[in-house]
């Protein structure tokens, strides 16, 4: 085959080509049992559970994941083991198998925990937001009464929730319920002619219907929070509202003062759940999805999950929504009275510097007016002192010849050099205030 020299690859084509393959379905085989768990972590915890990871297989001398891995998948001593790392949590799915020749004991099933090291298993970093127990069980381990004896004896019977896929081959049941040891329960018996790879699917859509629900629901204590501050907040802003119809100038500061407090409350409010609504949002949708992909079949006497859901997950689902537009609602609200408050305030300001230049324009024709009285005063004065002067040279020029007493002289001269002075203060101030001097 020919070589073919190909250009420069963008530095990110390996890894957002291999994000298709991302958290494969792995492939199962019945009869198993699956422990799942979901742990809620910080940065620190989410790489604190990496290295928590990595102990772990060095301690079964397995290869240690390097610090960029989000996925893997491995057999450890007694269980296989599958870690993904999310943004918010961590996912931990422990599966062993089950002997096929063995009834199911319905009052203390097997679990995959119970293979999996305590010390190890207790000290998980972050916090368990779920944890489930799924049985794969085949026919001949459910006993004479099948699959409804052991769901009878298994699974909470006031919750149940079931329904038949793979076009009714497998049947999958679930109570929704936390059980003695803090863990819920599933039980999916799959059809002889059910594949491997076909059960994984099965399997990893029913754990993160599981898991994505549960992280939806952490908006509800946010939604609980934004409901009674808002409840507060929207009154204080209702005695604004009516207090500012009755405010006069006085009193405008004051409640501007205590508007801008209350809408810096409810940005602060908005910012602290704004990211938890939204997130809850993208994960009920990833329920719906998981829950489409099921492609349910009623099963006799069982709620199927989507009606489940519908029922029990859509109220909570309504209040996360609720909150979120009555958030993005009362924050308009607050902006729309700050905005006509401060133009209200803006206004009299305007009125108020109005007023001033008007009295600035009063003064300053007062000082025109004086200074215009000035001016004749200052007219006089130079005129009298070059009328002096004039005096001083015609005594001079007499006894020269000049024909003309001083006194005369003087006489004669006052009218030219009044005028000449008041010519000159006029140019003056042509010059310096142009069009605008009068």
């Amino acid at each position: 085959m020919p070589v073919v020299s190909l250009p420069a690859q963008h530095p990110q084509r390996a890894s957002l080509h291999n994000e298709i393959h991302a958290r494969p379905p792995e492939s199962i085989a019945a009869p198993t049992a699956l422990t799942h768990l979901v742990m809620v972590c910080d940065s620190a915890q989410r790489e604190a559970s990496r290295q928590h990871l990595a102990a772990l297989l060095r301690d079964h001398h397995r290869s240690v994941p390097d610090e960029h891995t989000t996925h893997v998948r491995v057999d450890v001593g007694g269980f296989r083991l599958r870690w993904e790392l999310h943004t918010e949590f961590v996912s931990w799915t422990f599966q062993v198998p089950l002997p096929s020749d063995v009834l199911l004991d319905t009052r203390s099933p097997p679990t995959a925990a119970e293979e999996v090291p305590q010390a190890w298993l207790a000290a998980l970093p972050g916090h368990s937001l779920a944890c489930i127990h799924l049985w794969i069980v085949q026919t001949a381990q459910c006993g004479p009464g099948g699959l409804a004896q052991v769901v009878e004896h298994m699974l909470n019977t006031d919750t149940l929730a079931g329904s038949l896929v793979h076009r009714g081959q497998t049947q999958v049941c679930t109570d929704f319920a936390i059980h003695a040891d803090g863990c819920s329960r599933m039980l999916v018996q799959p059809g002889p002619e059910i594949s491997a790879p076909r059960l994984g699917r099965l399997v990893q859509r029913l754990l993160e219907m599981e898991t994505y629900r549960m992280m939806a629901l952490l908006a509800m204590p946010a939604a609980r929070h934004a409901v009674a501050v808002l409840g507060k907040a929207e009154q204080e802003l209702a005695e604004l509202a009516q207090a500012i119809r009755q405010a006069d100038r006085q009193s405008e500061p004051a409640l501007l003062d205590r508007l801008t407090r209350l809408a810096g409350q409810v940005e602060s409010e908005y910012a602290a759940s704004h990211a938890r609504f939204s997130a809850s949002r993208a994960y009920f949708e990833l329920v719906e999805k998981r829950i489409v992909d099921l492609q349910e079949e009623r099963l006799s006497g069982f709620l199927s999950f989507q009606e489940f859901m519908a029922r029990r997950l859509t109220p909570a689902r309504s209040t996360c929504e609720w909150a979120a537009r009555r958030q993005n609602a009362l924050s308009e609200r607050v902006s729309r009275v700050s905005n006509l408050l401060r133009t209200r305030v803006e206004i009299e300001q305007q009125q108020s510097s109005q007023q001033l230049l008007g009295s600035m324009n009063e003064r300053q024709a007062m000082q025109l007016k004086l200074q215009s009285t000035v001016e004749g005063l200052s007219v006089a004065a130079i005129t009298y002192y070059i009328t002096g002067l004039i005096s001083y040279l015609a005594k001079g020029a007499h006894r020269l010849g000049w024909p003309l007493s001083a006194e005369s002289t003087a006489a004669l001269a006052i009218p030219v050099v009044a005028f000449s002075v008041w010519w000159s203060l006029r140019r003056l101030h042509h010059r310096l205030f142009g069009k605008h001097h009068q």
